[in-house]
């Protein structure tokens, strides 16, 4: 059963984990790679390590209210950087390890921080390089172990070293500090830019981010026999509430995967039982599906395609009254035996869901993997809602759909389609932005800045972001994102997106994959020298308008995509037209390809 145990504050539930849970756990709290090797930290260890570091921020003169940045990729020093922090009454503010010196420098200022703990030398450089710019920097700390030459710059053991001297006088500081925490005392500052305009700082409270913690454990099972492989930023807050406080308030064990590249082979070492995770993984690893059946011999390829008819009509018969055929159970057993399983190898063999978060879902994408017996749960939410607004169950879940309203939490549909939530998982408001508050929270009530809609059944689906939807000069309203997921069905195409904003039709970007377009010219003896060189033959280009014409059929015809132009380069987080959850910055990508843009409506391909 769901646990019953609930917290009012993060350093609550840090004290349930060290005083109560943890000494009678017969499992680690977390996992890491060292040497090559999944290594385990006890509970023990996790307490003397976050309390011998708060120990020493204390010593260092951190006190309730200061705010202290993070900045680093997913490991156990986050956790006890976060622990300590938040235990201590500070405010901690993550950062993306992306993060250039420009932003680091604008969110230390805004936020007015006083330390910030680094994970490497390569993250240091860029803090040194603006550190003067910060008035109110006092320290940095480094997780690593490298080599220091700058003042007032720390090594998290040289911390952690002080912390114990500190604690032989002060042995109950940290302690003493933790039962003044309140729920209604500021966690943290995430600073959100989403794909417009300059960072803001989201406050939440503990009450923000607790409450939906204990929401997620009414209404989905989680427990000690649970591992999360946990690779999406801890910086963001989908991967902190869901992949962190929600793992660890169940019992549960967190492995961190070694980076995004390495995620598919760390799924197999670790077997996790549940993990968070963003529609692009799944988008490959359907890829990667499809393209090894497609290597395959026809004999193969035949019975790949008959085991997901049988799946998916196997999972539409298991919600129907009269329940599975005989027949169809019995065909749906061999399946599962020569397809089925061989896929939930790819995911360690005993996932029991995925859990997809921060961008769209592609209903069919949604609909294979369940087929074939790899369940993916997906959510909505916002970083001002702490994140989660809606979910959908392991029980009670639709594709196409991000699930019913999280307990707690109510939501309504403005007059103009905007998805409106109110809850104590809402934000205090945007730090020293009163304007952006005013405008985003009303009576109480968030305003997304998403179009939606609820079924007959509740479940709420999304259309687009409020600004995403434009009109084109004939008068017709589009929703660009469901249009994008349905052409991102093509194996030749890795990034979709599509322009048409006061225009007289619709076009699109496209970023293609490139193993697959590789494939496609070597098997019609298409010469080149240099994949990029594809993007510009008139063959890929006649290829990729025919295969595009089995989507375009699903669509009405003033949403068909009339010109496209094929692009060299991907969109990334690093080049400013992504953001780190991976949305698309439209309006950055719309001025960078102005030209192309504009040539496509000159009528040149």
């Amino acid at each position: 059963m769901p646990t019953t145990k609930t917290f009012k504050t993060v350093p609550a539930l840090y004290n349930y984990l060290v005083e109560d849970y943890g000494p009678n756990a017969d499992h680690a709290i977390l996992k890491h790679k060292i040497d090559g090797v999944y290594t385990d930290i006890s509970y023990k260890q996790f307490k003397e390590e976050t309390e011998s570091f708060a120990m020493g921020l204390a010593s260092l003169g951190i006190k309730r209210g200061d705010k202290v940045a993070i900045i680093g990729e997913n490991r156990p020093e986050w956790v006890y950087s976060d622990m300590a922090i938040l235990g201590l009454g500070g405010v901690d503010v993550p950062l993306y390890p992306i993060s250039t010196s420009e932003t680091i420098e604008f969110i230390l200022t805004n936020s007015e921080a006083v330390g910030i703990i680094v994970s490497n030398n390569f993250h240091l450089n860029k803090v040194l390089k603006i550190r003067e710019n910060c008035k109110q920097l006092r320290f940095i700390i480094v997780m690593n172990e490298v080599e220091l030459t700058e003042p007032n710059v720390f090594l998290f053991k040289q911390v952690q070293e002080m912390g114990r001297e500190f604690a032989k006088e002060n042995e109950n500081h940290f302690q003493d500090s933790i039962a003044l925490s309140h729920e209604n005392d500021l966690c943290t500052f995430i600073y959100t830019s989403g794909t417009t305009g300059e960072p803001k700082g989201v406050m939440l409270t503990h009450k923000n981010i607790m409450s939906n913690v204990n929401a997620v454990h009414e209404i989905i099972e989680i427990g000690p026999s649970d591992l999360f492989l946990s690779f999406l930023p801890l910086c963001h807050v989908f991967e902190r509430m869901a992949g962190y406080y929600t793992a660890l308030s169940s019992g549960a064990q967190i492995a961190y995967a070694e980076s995004i590249e390495k995620v598919a082979s760390n799924l197999i070492e670790v077997k996790p039982t549940i993990m968070t995770a963003v529609p692009r993984l799944f988008e490959r690893m359907y890829s990667k599906i499809i393209k090894g059946v497609e290597a395959s011999p026809a004999k193969k390829q035949k019975i790949f395609k008959w085991a997901v008819e049988i799946g998916t009509s196997y999972k539409k018969a298991i919600k129907t009254e009269a329940g599975v055929p005989i027949m169809l159970s019995l065909k749906h057993k061999l399946a599962d035996k020569l397809v089925f399983s061989k896929v939930r190898e790819k995911t360690g063999g005993r996932l029991r869901f995925f859990i997809s978060g921060g961008a769209a879902l592609a209903r069919e994408l949604g609909e294979f993997f369940d087929a074939v017996g790899v369940l993916i749960l997906e959510g909505y939410g916002l970083t001002e809602s702490s994140p989660v607004i809606a979910v959908n169950r392991p029980y009670n879940y639709k594709f196409g759909t991000v699930g019913q309203t999280m307990p707690g939490v109510e939501v309504k549909i403005a007059s103009d389609g905007e998805i409106l939530a109110y809850g104590p998982n809402i934000m205090k408001g945007y730090y020293k932005n009163e304007a952006e508050t005013q405008a985003t929270i009303k009576n109480g009530w968030l305003h997304t800045g998403d179009i939606g809609v609820f079924d007959a059944e509740g479940f709420l689906m999304i259309t687009d972001r409020k600004k995403s939807l434009f009109k084109t000069t004939t008068g017709k309203y589009i929703a660009p994102t469901p249009i994008e997921n349905l052409f991102l069905g093509s194996k030749y195409i890795d990034q979709f997106i599509i322009i048409g904003d006061r225009r007289m039709y619709i076009t699109a970007l496209i970023v293609p994959d490139y193993e697959a377009i590789k494939e496609y010219a070597d098997a019609h003896r298409i010469h080149y020298d240099d994949p990029k060189e594809l993007t510009q033959m008139k063959q890929i280009y006649e290829m990729l308008e025919k295969d595009l014409t089995q989507f375009q059929r699903k669509l009405a015809n003033y949403e068909r995509i009339r010109k496209f132009t094929i692009l060299e380069q991907p969109f990334t987080i690093e080049g400013g037209e992504m953001t780190p959850s991976m949305k698309l910055k439209r309006k950055v990508i719309e001025k960078r390809y102005t030209n192309l843009i504009d040539e496509m409506y000159e009528g040149k391909n």
